[in-house]
């Protein structure tokens, strides 16, 4: 009679670690590149649109992202270099960046969805347009891109809590450095005196041709 036994295979129980941390490397990286493409993309579209009252008529005005604030495209950024910077430090750095690259992402929709319903830049426009200081902007309407870049910041901070729930499983890129910077130096040849050409080339190389 044969028994069916419910214990893991040990190679089974160390390999799962490795897949969740491939896996989760994978969707950090997706959601932190799109997130900031995203926010970046949509600073640059227009969010609001109105008229104001000139000696001709209606004028027309828009605004852009970033015209009314200029958050979301400076966290983007600093979330880009967090992005890449969580490979590049080990341990408590890279929680440390991994936190960063969070704050980043929350900033961006915070400031996104302030933004959505502002018109103070609008009405910097309308006084500007019609010589009045305290004229306003009328016929005011709002775009969806300030919820676009909201989305984006939304990606950004998933990519940073999925740092510092799984960047402990991620590889480092200073590791493959150590590794190469640990290897023992090949020992220059001799150089024969009688040549002068060999003596050339260890010049060249930056060695000592004396061997002294």
């Amino acid at each position: 009679m044969e028994y069916v036994t419910a214990v893991p295979h040990p190679r089974t129980e160390a390999a799962e670690p490795a897949r969740s941390g491939r896996r989760s490397l994978a969707v950090a990286l997706l959601c932190g590149a799109l997130g900031v493409a995203v926010a970046l993309l949509a600073t640059r579209q227009r969010w609001a649109e109105g008229t104001a009252t000139v000696a001709g008529g209606a004028f027309p005005l828009t605004v852009k992202g970033s015209d009314v604030t200029g958050v979301p495209a400076a966290l983007a950024i600093v979330g880009l270099a967090a992005l890449v910077a969580v490979f590049a430090v080990r341990r408590a750095g890279r929680l440390v960046v991994a936190a960063l690259l969070a704050l980043s992402g929350a900033g961006i929709a915070a400031a996104a969805l302030v933004a959505a319903s502002d018109n103070s830049a609008l009405d910097d426009k309308a006084a500007q347009a019609s010589g009045d200081t305290s004229a306003t902007v009328a016929a005011l309407s709002h775009t969806g891109w300030p919820y676009v870049a909201a989305v984006g910041g939304a990606l950004i901070l998933l990519a940073g809590l999925l740092a510092l729930r799984y960047g402990a499983l991620w590889p480092a890129m200073s590791g493959r450095y150590e590794r190469g910077a640990d290897r023992p130096r090949r020992k220059a040849r001799p150089v024969d005196p009688e040549r002068p050409e060999e003596m050339w080339k260890a010049l060249d190389r930056g060695e000592d041709p004396t061997g002294a």
